[in-house]
């Protein structure tokens, strides 16, 4: 899984820096400033997500048993879901209502997976 979920974070982090970068320089005058902030949202939770995947990616190495790995595909749906859905929004106007809050979900069961797996070293 180390493999997998460096090569995930990495993905998830260059293009959050990129689509950040985007956002910062082309997009400022195409989207209202509502939008603006819609997507700069599914900006920042892709990148925290993409620094939790390279934290699961470390942990894997260390801790065994499927908790660590589900945490870490549930990260990367909740990027997915999330994040994609916020950014098809604002680029492409499709309101995809129920995904958002469902990335969402798939972030908290990504934390609540990490904290079984902690409560388990005990």
């Amino acid at each position: 899984m180390l493999r997998i979920f460096l090569m995930l974070a990495a993905f998830f982090g260059f293009t959050g820096v990129a689509l950040g970068a985007f956002a910062a320089h082309g997009l400022k005058s195409r989207l209202t400033a509502e939008y603006l902030a819609v997507f700069q949202t599914g900006v920042h939770y892709q990148m925290l997500h993409a620094l939790a995947l390279f934290g699961v990616a470390l942990l894997s190495t260390h801790v065994s048993g499927t908790l660590v790995s589900l945490a870490g595909w549930a990260f990367a749906i909740g990027i997915l879901l999330f994040s994609g859905s916020l950014y098809l929004l604002t680029l492409a106007g499709l309101g995809v209502g129920i995904i958002t809050p469902i990335g969402g979900l798939f972030f908290l069961i990504g934390w609540a997976l990490l904290l079984a797996a902690a409560l388990r070293l005990g």
